[in-house]
Parts: C-alpha cells; sequence; structure tokens
C-alpha cells in the first residue's frame, strides 16, 4: 500500500461508511500556528473581504465570514506547506475510492464574534464539482463554551458539533451533509477547502 494512503486509511474508511471523519494531525503544531499567525495578521490589516455565496458570489446576511482564497503561483510558505498536504489527502482519496477528484479550493476564513452561517449544503446548485468539503482549524487555546461549532446534520435527524481546535481537520461528502457554523464569542479562524471533480455538463 502507498505510505500516503495507509497514512489516511483512516479517512478513506470514513468516507466510505460515513460520509464524514475528524483528523486531527494534518500538520503539524508549528505548521498550524504559521497559518494562524498569517490568518490573523491578514484579518487585522483588513486584506479578508466579506464572503460571498454561490457561482455569482452574491453578498448575503446568511454568513458573516470574511474570507482570502489561496491563489496558485502565489501562497506563502505557510499556504503552500497546507496545500501540499491536502493534495496528498486528496489523490490518497483518488488512489482508494476512485473519485476523480483533480483540484482542491481554499480559503481563509474569519467569523468575528456572534457572526455564523446558516444552515446550507456546500454543493452549487448548477455545479456537482465539489465532491468533498474539508475545514481545518486555526483556533489555539479554543474552549467549547466559546462556541463555534460547526454543526453536521446527519440521517435521522440527529447532528454532530465539531469545535474549532487548531490543528482539526473535518472533511465530509459535500453533497450529503448540510451544515451550519454556530456563532463564537470570540474571533473564528478556519481554512475552508473543497476538493473538486471535474464538472460535469449539461445532458441532454
Amino acid at each position: 500500500m502507498n505510505s500516503d494512503s495507509h497514512e489516511f486509511s483512516g479517512v478513506t474508511s470514513a468516507l466510505t461508511t460515513d460520509g464524514w471523519f475528524v483528523m486531527p494531525d494534518l500538520l503539524s503544531a508549528a505548521q498550524t500556528q504559521a497559518l494562524a499567525t498569517e490568518c490573523r495578521a491578514m484579518h487585522e490589516a483588513r486584506q479578508l473581504t466579506p464572503a460571498r455565496v454561490g457561482a455569482t458570489r452574491t453578498a448575503t446576511p446568511l454568513r458573516g465570514d470574511s474570507t482570502h482564497w489561496f491563489q496558485a503561483g502565489a501562497m506563502s510558505a505557510p499556504q503552500q506547506a497546507f496545500t501540499d498536504r491536502l493534495d496528498a489527502l486528496r489523490l490518497a482519496l483518488n488512489r482508494e475510492l476512485m473519485l476523480g477528484l483533480v483540484e482542491c479550493e481554499s480559503h481563509y476564513a474569519v467569523y468575528p464574534p456572534g457572526a455564523g452561517y446558516t444552515r446550507h449544503i456546500d454543493r452549487l446548485r448548477d455545479s456537482d464539482a465539489r465532491v468533498v468539503s474539508a475545514v481545518f482549524y486555526l483556533n489555539e487555546g479554543w474552549q467549547d463554551a466559546d462556541g463555534g461549532a460547526l454543526r453536521l446534520y446527519l440521517d435521522g435527524g440527529s447532528h454532530r458539533d465539531i469545535y474549532p481546535h487548531a490543528g482539526k481537520l473535518l472533511l465530509f461528502l459535500s453533497a450529503q451533509f448540510e451544515h451550519e457554523v454556530l456563532p463564537a464569542t470570540r474571533d473564528r479562524m478556519s481554512i475552508a477547502c473543497w476538493m473538486r471533480q471535474r464538472a460535469l455538463g449539461p445532458t441532454f
């Protein structure tokens, strides 16, 4: 078995059986801290922009975060380290699950205190490109009492709350799970990601 496939075997097994998984150690603590430092500095310098939704990137009151998209060929060293690890995971998922994932897209997201994102699904209405959603958290010293959980709605009407502790990676199938971001009492930082397949064209 390929070493990456072995490393990520828990992810592939869980996505097959449950459709979601929490991975605690995608990056080292130093790499996670470097991303958190950069994200915080960009937020304080007002280099993040209010988030938009949908293929047309429409402004909406349904979400309250600000974002900065990672740009191929123009990434910082912390961003590139994260992207390289996510690509290794993407390739492992392709080998084990034959998902046909061709690329990842990622952005920093900062929710100020009291902001959230109402219940939604990640697959866009007119595109099936997004296959696997991922969120990597950057919040050192986070307490569950701070709030800010991502609430993942499961089959049967139940849900699971995932709190945004630094270094945790949440993955789930984009078309399968509705989810929301609950408000927090402090700034909440993360990297939101989508592993994409080639979008299918319209059928006639």
